[in-house]
């Protein structure tokens, strides 16, 4: 397509809406010649993956894939009727109505890293649950950074068709040898009618990795589309702002948590647009800030009649050094909608440490205790196995320290 390819190449200049500039010439395209991983279990990357809530052995996945930088590298041989799994690039061969779907939700020319990712043509993974097919298990995916000083562009996509139903965790890393990375993740999501899809996101960087991940879900009637967020560990810098547009009878809900670690730049959220009748939407944020800067955005857009909506951020800062920041947004174009939104920014309330260590407990053990009981919990309906990671991390996260 001549026309929009020459508006993509002029996005390329384009800064993105929020977050921090970034210069894509300080880095490399990331290999798509990957290195084979036959066996999760016995991979060198194993401890990176785990780390990110990807299951090694499997057992318990419907299925799994993995990119190394920019090529995947694995493929789960072992996948439940009514799913289909493999690259972008293999449905392409294998589907002629996939390019019906290619870049439709998600517009190359939104800014400089979706126009680098459709201009050099980054694979990414195929995800499709056929009509009527409720998996059983959750299906996993793997990204991960192997490279210093490269870019990591992948386009996503995952189908979840009429009356089908899918959970899904994609863990996103990088390796101790590629910490000075960026990451830039496109990822387009359509659900059919009657359909539900919960998606976790999982992510583990090293200090110095930008992170830019683009998504646009588009969620049918009657349809309920579940979006976790999870960053525990340090980051350079991180941003985005996914966004689903909601048909009649839809409903959405994102959930995010955030730790916000000192040099590290976080800026995250989420958009909802309503526009069918009676579409429901919920955002829920909790973050935390140890000496790095938090910014937790939400938008939610009511575009049609009994549409109702909630949107919650909640903060705390644990350190000085650094800052939070907190933009709720609602916005109406029809009288019949409810939409309203809850914004916290603050420490810790004194009187609950003492409280706490009335008990027996030192300060630090009070402190930790409190943030924990803010954090964990804090995401509806995540997978059972993945909830026992985030709790986990959460205990090694020395947050009374």
């Amino acid at each position: 397509m001549p026309g929009r390819d020459s508006s993509v190449k002029e996005a390329l200049n384009k800064k993105g809406a929020y977050g921090k500039d970034i210069d894509l010439e300080r880095y490399e395209e990331g290999s798509k010649d990957a290195d084979q991983v036959a066996d999760l279990e016995s991979s060198e990357y194993r401890r990176y993956m785990e780390n990110v809530g990807v299951v090694a052995d499997e057992m318990a996945r419907s299925g799994s894939l993995m990119f190394i930088d920019n090529g995947m590298s694995h493929c789960s041989p072992r996948i439940q009727e009514g799913l289909e799994v493999m690259s972008v690039s293999e449905a392409l061969r294998k589907h002629d109505g996939l390019k019906d779907f290619m870049w439709n939700a998600m517009d190359p020319a939104k800014d400089k890293y979706t126009a680098k990712t459709y201009l050099e043509d980054g694979d990414g993974f195929f995800v499709r649950v056929k009509s009527g097919y409720h998996i059983k298990s959750p299906m996993q995916s793997c990204m991960l950074l192997k490279t210093n000083r490269t870019v990591q562009n992948v386009h996503n996509i995952i189908i979840v068709e009429d009356g089908a139903s899918l959970e899904m965790i994609t863990g996103c890393t990088s390796t101790r040898h590629a910490n000075d990375s960026l990451h830039v993740g496109v990822t387009e999501m359509y659900i059919g009618d009657n359909a539900n899809l919960t998606y976790s996101m999982v992510h583990s960087w090293g200090d110095k990795t930008n992170v830019r991940p683009r998504t646009k879900t588009v969620v049918g009637r009657n349809s309920n589309y579940v979006n976790n967020y999870i960053l525990l560990n340090p980051v350079e810098s991180i941003q985005s702002f996914p966004a689903a547009d909601l048909a009649e009878g839809a409903s959405t809900t994102y959930n995010t948590v955030c730790l916000a670690h000192a040099g590290s730049d976080i800026d995250t959220g989420g958009m909802v647009s309503l526009n069918g009748p009676g579409s429901r939407a919920e955002i829920m944020s909790r973050s935390i800030s140890m000496g790095g800067k938090m910014c937790a955005r939400g938008r939610l857009v009511g575009n049609s009649p009994g549409a109702k909506a909630h949107l919650e951020c909640r903060s705390i800062i644990l350190k000085d050094g650094g800052s939070t920041l907190a933009i709720p947004e609602l916005e109406a174009h029809v009288a019949d909608v409810e939409m309203t939104h809850e914004a916290a920014v603050g420490k810790i309330a004194r009187d609950q440490i003492e409280y706490i260590m009335s008990r027996g407990l030192d300060e630090d053990q009070a402190v930790s205790m409190i943030v924990k009981g803010f954090l964990s919990g804090s995401i509806n309906g995540l997978p059972e196995s993945l909830q026992k990671d985030l709790d986990a991390a959460i205990e090694q996260a020395n947050l009374g320290s």
